[in-house]
């Protein structure tokens, strides 16, 4: 079969199932199984391509048809500048979360350190984190996670790029393995209610780990550990950068303002113009 011929036929399957993004994702699977560039479709659609990798790349959609995330079955996922390994022991990177590091490295901008400190709460794949490390020369980043696979995988695409000794990854809940002082907390952490974790996607919530995803009855249980604890945490002045969900800013901002320990809090949208990020700076009292 021609390389038209095969995305046609894989596009009308996912097509048929509701699968999102039917095209694309199958253009994604062919140049995955095929080692070449999806540009490679366009500028030569009739070459051919034999048995065996046709075989190979209808069980790839194959697993696309049960929804699995086309990360998942790829076993990577461009992440800012580079591409990460996941697999179902982490979520996968959204686009949004860039977002975090974008306002992390306007802080960094701000401070006059030579050697800033970072915490990332909650790494998972080690996106946040392995960012922060290759944007900002001399700093010194922290990464937990309670998952120990999560935390081998994380170490593992730190390592592919030439961060193995610049980020210390630590395994244990929030910030039990953490001592010390940083000048900024970044998190990404689960904030979905139990409710809407029903109504996740099928590709979501059967694939990607729950304890990444479900937050508990209101979807903010953790952000009301994660400020309260993270003021124990941060140097005068330091800030905490929180992802949430669209309809939590008010709910996360009650929270900081509650606590009495922040100021200057603020929220960034995303580039949908939905909330994504809001950060606050520990006071210099309290």
């Amino acid at each position: 079969m021609t390389f038209h011929d095969i995305l046609n036929e894989s596009t009308k399957a996912l097509e048929a199932a509701e699968i999102p993004s039917a095209r694309l994702d199958a253009e994604v699977l062919l140049s995955f199984c095929m080692n070449c560039d999806r540009l490679e479709f366009y500028k030569n659609p009739d070459m051919t391509i034999n048995e065996t990798q046709l075989v190979a790349f209808r069980n790839l959609i194959a697993r696309r048809l049960q929804w699995e995330p086309v990360a998942y079955i790829t076993g990577r996922k461009e992440f800012w500048s580079f591409t990460l390994e996941v697999n179902s022991s982490v979520l996968i990177p959204r686009p949004d979360t860039e977002v975090i590091v974008e306002e992390a490295l306007n802080i960094c901008r701000k401070i006059d350190s030579p050697e800033m400190k970072i915490l990332d709460i909650g790494t998972g794949s080690g996106a946040i984190a392995i960012a922060l490390a290759l944007e900002i020369t001399g700093a010194k980043v922290v990464a937990t996670d309670i998952s120990p696979a999560a935390v081998n995988l994380a170490q593992k695409n730190a390592a592919a790029l030439g961060l193995k000794d610049k980020i210390d990854f630590r395994l244990g809940n929030l910030f039990e393995p953490v001592d010390g002082f940083f000048d900024i907390i970044v998190c990404n952490p689960p904030y979905i209610s139990a409710q809407d974790y029903e109504k996740l996607p099928t590709g979501v919530k059967n694939y990607e780990p729950q304890d990444a995803l479900l937050a508990g009855k209101s979807g903010l249980e953790f952000y009301e550990k994660l400020i309260y604890q993270a003021a124990g945490f941060l140097q005068k002045n330091g800030w905490l950068l929180l992802e949430i969900g669209a309809k939590q800013e008010a709910g996360v901002r009650g929270i900081m303002e509650a606590a009495g320990i922040y100021d200057s809090i603020e929220m960034r949208k995303d580039y949908a113009g939905l909330p994504r990020v809001i950060k606050a700076r520990r006071k210099v009292s309290g």
